[in-house]
């Protein structure tokens, strides 16, 4: 499988289709949160990333651009986007905003929640997908 670099034009179209086909058929829970995500220090062009973060499908969809409802902003560094976002790695999260390495604005408590939850079978499986896609 061809892989490329996180939040690349290519991985970012990659992922979109491995989440169009996962929203497909997935049991949707009732609450979720929408993050906006600053990137910085993107090891390609133009250095910084605007993304976001919506659970509120019950997947986490990840894509590019921010949303105008977003209930939560964080700025975080490229290599802690990718450890959290695509390795799953939770406690880095803690760790990174304890250390100031992220900054969050809006409702903490609910970004805190959402990083809690066990990912549900379908979301770990799309996950592994965008993994295996991710350089």
């Amino acid at each position: 499988m061809t892989t490329h670099a996180f939040l690349s034009p290519e991985w970012v179209a990659a992922a979109r289709q491995i989440q169009a086909a996962q929203l497909a058929d997935a049991e949707r829970p009732l609450d979720g949160i929408k993050v906006n995500l600053v990137v910085r220090e993107v090891p390609f062009d133009p250095g910084r990333i605007d993304a976001h973060l919506d659970t509120s499908s019950g997947e986490w969809v990840l894509d590019l651009g921010h949303l105008a409802e977003a209930e939560v902003v964080a700025t975080l560094g490229y290599a802690d986007a990718k450890q959290i976002l695509v390795d799953d790695n939770r406690d880095l999260a803690a760790q990174a905003y304890f250390s100031g390495r992220i900054q969050i604005q809006g409702d903490l408590g609910k970004l805190l929640e959402l990083l809690s939850r066990p990912l549900l079978p379908m979301q770990q499986q799309m996950l592994d997908e965008v993994r295996s896609i991710t350089a």
